[in-house]
């Protein structure tokens, strides 16, 4: 006995999907309309509104929780930047310090 799941394309998903966004229409009249389960739609729809809910346009101005984090990171990075110029200062150093050793040892 075979199968009876029905399968839809992405596309096919996409476009029931933003009927319901987009064109305002609800999630039981476009399922009776394209003959699929309300709860199945409702399933895609939440899918793409979780989607749109995490995109974020970037060239929108930031929030003052996220100017705060920005200046505390560029803090973080300033200071880790010259703690890494520091390490290659005293690593220059011994190299220069081991290079006199070996030139004295021969």
């Amino acid at each position: 006995m075979g199968s009876t799941r029905r399968r839809f394309t992405d596309e096919y998903k996409a476009n029931a999907v933003s009927l319901v966004l987009d064109d305002g229409h609800t999630v039981a009249e476009v399922a009776r309309n394209i003959d699929a389960h309300e709860m199945t739609l409702g399933k895609w729809v939440k899918k793409e509104r979780d989607a749109r809910k995490g995109q974020v346009d970037p060239q929108s101005p930031l929030t003052e929780t996220e100017r705060a984090e920005l200046d505390r990171l560029r803090e973080e990075n300033k200071a880790v930047k010259a703690e890494n110029a520091h390490l290659q200062m005293q690593v220059s150093f011994a190299k220069k310090v081991a290079t006199w050793f070996a030139k004295d040892q021969q």
